[in-house]
């Protein structure tokens, strides 16, 4: 694929190593009669099953910057499958669009949840896949996501959100969260203020959830993401390095 400037820098900090082949396809799947589109990674040269991780768009939809991201995971031996939460086709341009069409998912935490269902089906059934060791991952709309679908008790290895929504659920389900969960938010994030922090933090600890939250000075919502204002290289790496970390205890 082509990428533009800014997101082939964010690929090439993760070199691939010798005799790598990475390639990626896209993946038709549907839910309920919707049609999806996601995106698989992986390293050809592997021909064991691998772990895999599942990866959800932000809420401008699968465009290319989750492509990116599974395509670095891939450099690091994983399987990566980008999902695709509103439909094929439906990537929205403009705040208000993106809005609107997160909204959907937001206020039906059932569709919400069931969406990432069917892709992480979806990577399970493929056959370069070991399904019991996955973990999800998610960007902003995606990282609420991630949280979300941890909630539904799903056999996960862990399950990260970067600069996603932090929503306390009145009754809360986090007794339901069997992964441990790594969160990683920007401490100057309007989105995810200091309070919201601490609420989801009180959840999950009477739940006895096996949480790690990491907050970036400086970092404002959506601080991963390359192409926008937001962007803090600082926070990327050190992110994207806790993420290696946490992958590599979790699969151990």
């Amino acid at each position: 694929m082509t990428f533009s400037a800014a997101h082939q820098a964010l690929l090439d900090s993760v070199p691939a190593g010798a005799g790598a082949r990475i390639e990626g396809e896209t993946v038709g799947y549907t839910h309920e009669g919707t049609a999806l589109e996601g995106y698989f990674a992986h390293d050809t040269a592997i021909t064991e099953r691998r772990p895999a991780v599942l990866v959800v768009h932000d809420w401008t939809g699968l465009r290319d910057y989750p492509k990116v991201r599974a395509q670095m995971l891939a450099r690091l031996g994983y399987a990566a499958f980008a999902i695709d939460v509103y439909g094929a086709g439906i990537r929205p341009e403009g705040f208000e669009a993106a809005s609107a069409e997160a909204n959907k998912f937001y206020g039906d935490t059932k569709l919400f949840r069931a969406r990432v269902q069917a892709g992480y089906e979806q990577l399970i059934a493929d056959p370069r896949v070991d399904p019991d060791r996955v973990v999800i991952i998610g960007y902003c709309f995606g990282g609420s996501a991630a949280l979300e679908f941890a909630r539904t008790g799903a056999p996960l290895r862990g399950a990260v959100s970067f600069h996603g929504a932090l929503t306390v659920h009145e009754p809360s389900d986090a007794d339901q969260i069997k992964a441990p969960l790594l969160i990683l938010t920007g401490a100057a994030d309007p989105v995810v203020p200091d309070e919201a922090v601490v609420a989801y933090e009180n959840e999950l600890r009477a739940a006895d959830v096996d949480f790690e939250v990491v907050s970036y000075s400086g970092a404002p919502h959506a601080f991963t993401l390359p192409e926008v204002d937001a962007y803090r290289p600082k926070a990327d790496a050190r992110s994207w390095q806790r993420l290696t970390g946490f992958l590599d205890e979790v699969f151990a």
